[in-house]
Formats: C-alpha cells, structure tokens, sequence
C-alpha cells in the first residue's frame, strides 16, 4: 500500500511541476537579444555624451584664454603662453591630464587619427619653424582651432582652411581623456610622420 502511494505522489509531483513549467515564460532569444542591445546602447549613449560634454569643457575653456599674449616659454593666463603651453594648461585644467611640454613630445604622446576624424578638443600639429611638430593647436570644430601663434600675437582662433595652414599641417592626435588621473605616457623620441 505504501508503494501505490508513493508513486501517486511523486506522479502528482511530476504532473504539478511540468503545469507549473508551462505557465513559466521561456525567454525568447530575440527578445533577450533586444534588450541587452537597449542596455548596450544607453552604455554606449552615456559614453558619448561623456566624451561629448569633456570637448565641450576643452572647448570651453581653451576659449576663456583668448587674448592671452604669446610668450615663448610660457604655460600661464597671468606672464601669457606659448603653442605647447597653451595646449598642456587647458587639458591640465579642464580635465586634470599632465600633457609634455613641447609640441613634438604632445605628439608622440597622444594618439594618431586622420584629419577627417577630427573632433572638438583634438590636438592639431604644423610645421612652421621647417621642423615637424613645431606648432600646436586644439581643434574646436567646423575646420577652426585654437592656439597661442607667435610672438606679438595673442591666443585666438584660425581657420585651418587658409592656405598657410593648409600648407603646413602636420597631423592630428587624440588625447585619451577616459582616465584623467593618469597621464598618457611621454616618449621622447621624434613622431613619426
């Protein structure tokens, strides 16, 4: 008797939890799909807005400086800058990176990218001492950058359109900004072309 019991029971068990399974919503694999691309997308959305909101704070404050006076040597607002200077205070001020302090080393130290790739907050490099990299700028968008030109010039912005600095580009480079804590690390050989 107690083995006909047994068996009913389990079998009442069995016959519970497979009624139970089917009132349970299997995921559908397209569904599951969709919403970890949602997920996917507002990370990625976040990350955009992120970097879109630290070019518009490099933007931002390279134009605070304009009118500065060029002076060779110099890396602030109060005695005036020079290119690199200018360049290494705005990315140390506005998002906490420690950039070299000469043109050439900014840009071996930063990212190579194609002028078509340029973005708000880019650095921009020329040749305008007959020596590659020797003038530096931050690219602010619409063809236009922003730098400290020469001595009895004042911080401002050109058009890279025009033909001397069309004539003279040298390239372009992006600062890794994700982590400002850490700087990118300074190579002191020459760029490469």
């Amino acid at each position: 008797m107690l083995q006909p019991l047994r068996i009913l029971v389990a079998s009442f068990c069995l016959l519970s939890s497979l009624a139970y399974a089917d009132t349970q919503e299997v995921p559908d694999p397209l569904n599951l799909l969709l919403d970890n691309s949602k997920v996917l997308l507002t990370h990625v959305d976040e990350a955009r807005h992120s970097v879109s909101d630290k070019a518009a704070d490099l933007v931002g404050s390279a134009l605070g400086f304009l009118g500065v006076p060029y002076k060779r040597g110099g890396n602030s607002a109060d005695t005036g800058f020079d290119c690199s200077g200018f360049v290494k205070t705005v990315y140390e001020q506005t998002v906490g990176l420690i950039l070299p302090r000469k043109a050439a080393q900014q840009a071996a130290a930063t990212q190579r990218i194609d002028k078509a790739d340029l973005q708000p907050g880019d650095l921009v490099f020329f040749n305008t001492m007959r020596r590659a990299f020797s003038h530096v700028g931050i690219y602010i968008g619409e063809g236009q950058f922003i730098h400290s030109p020469r001595p009895g010039a004042e911080v401002r912005v050109e058009n890279m359109g025009v033909s001397y600095w069309s004539r003279r580009f040298d390239g372009a480079r992006r600062v890794p900004v994700a982590d400002a804590r850490s700087a990118p690390e300074v190579k002191t050989t020459e760029p490469k072309m």
